[in-house]
């Protein structure tokens, strides 16, 4: 079992940029495929990116490519989604999830494939 808690979330203005920062305990840390999510008011929680265990691997929902960076520290226990950029429309929770299956190049985009969840963390971007 591993448990996740996310960090780094603010007030930002359009156009800014922020760093999340979620921090693993638990299990080891390398032997799960990490993800991150976002769900905003009325809205369902989506995709937003995910790495592999071993970093080699990363891939992103298309209207953020270009924009957001996940990134981890194996040695830290820690997975990190740079923000730039910043829009209105990121206004969201943000979670990351840890996922136990796959192997080191596998990477996870749906919700149900995801076994455990942080608590998330506010993004507000004004306009």
């Amino acid at each position: 079992q591993v448990q996740l808690v996310e960090s780094g979330g603010g007030l930002v203005q359009a156009g800014g940029s922020l760093r999340l920062s979620c921090a693993a305990s638990g299990r080891t840390f390398s032997s799960y495929t990490m993800g991150w999510f976002r769900q905003a008011p009325g809205k369902e929680r989506e995709f937003v990116a995910t790495i592999s265990r071993s970093g080699a691997r990363t891939y992103y929902k298309d209207s953020v490519k270009g924009r957001f960076t996940i990134s981890r520290d194996n040695a830290k226990n820690t997975v990190y989604l740079q923000i730039a950029s910043l829009q209105p429309e990121d206004t969201a929770v943000y979670y990351c999830a840890a996922d136990l299956a796959g192997g080191n190049y596998y990477v996870e985009s749906r919700v149900r494939g995801y076994e455990y969840w942080g608590q998330g963390t506010q993004v507000t971007v004004s306009s």
